[in-house]
């Protein structure tokens, strides 16, 4: 494709055509035909008909060293995305553990089924009440789950029962939960306690009496920790 008289070029066009003319003409220079090839065998007392078989396999080590090197990006880019999972799952696991770290106890109490805003101090056995621990959590991670659990002790120290269960998907940051225990009428009396864990973080706990005697719960008002 000629040039035509009205196109011009710049010196900086007009240079970057001599470079690669001079390329060009250099690669010429150094590639040879086949012919040429075969003569320089025979004069230097190797077997021509080897040719080909030679351009074969230097055709294959050509490949093997392209294939070698995509195998390469291959391996750095799956190495560099293990990297990144990685690293993001260390940052959730950070952010869910300083997540996990604000949440506080704002308010606990233990009460019966009926809830009229009491606090049970104490408790007879021969009632067989089942006790509600509600504890109300401040900074509570909207939209997540928790996994808490509850452990109850007998007045010996021996614990007596254990919650262990997942909340709701929290919606608010202030959020109300609770755990619950059977007092039954074998239950030795004295002073009780439960408390509410976190994983492996207490989050509140709470003492309540159980005594022998007949009468029905005494209710007190309900007290903030």
């Amino acid at each position: 494709m000629q040039l035509g008289m009205e196109q011009r070029l710049s010196q900086s066009q007009l240079t970057q055509i001599v470079a690669e003319v001079e390329r060009l003409s250099q690669r010429q220079q150094e590639e040879l035909d086949i012919a040429e090839v075969r003569d320089i065998l025979a004069e230097l007392n190797l077997q021509p008909e080897l040719l080909e078989d030679a351009m074969i396999q230097l055709r294959r080590r050509e490949a093997l060293t392209v294939q070698k090197r995509r195998n390469l990006w291959r391996i750095s880019a799956v190495a560099i995305a293990l990297t990144l999972a990685i690293a993001g799952s260390i940052f959730w696991v950070q952010h869910r553990q300083q997540t996990l770290a604000h949440i506080l106890a704002q308010q606990d109490r233990i009460t019966l089924r009926q809830d009229n805003g009491s606090q049970i101090n104490t408790v007879s056995r021969q009632a067989s009440s089942e006790l509600f621990y509600r504890v109300t959590l401040a900074e509570a991670p909207v939209g997540n789950k928790l996994s808490l659990s509850c452990n109850w002790y007998d007045p010996r120290g021996r614990m007596a029962h254990q919650n262990r269960y997942q909340t709701k998907q929290i919606s608010t940051s202030v959020w109300n939960t609770y755990c619950r225990y059977t007092v039954g009428s074998t239950a030795p009396t004295g002073t009780w306690k439960v408390e509410m864990f976190l994983g492996d973080r207490l989050l509140s706990d709470a003492t309540f009496e159980v005594i022998s005697s007949s009468r029905t719960s005494v209710q007190k008002e309900a007290r903030n920790k």
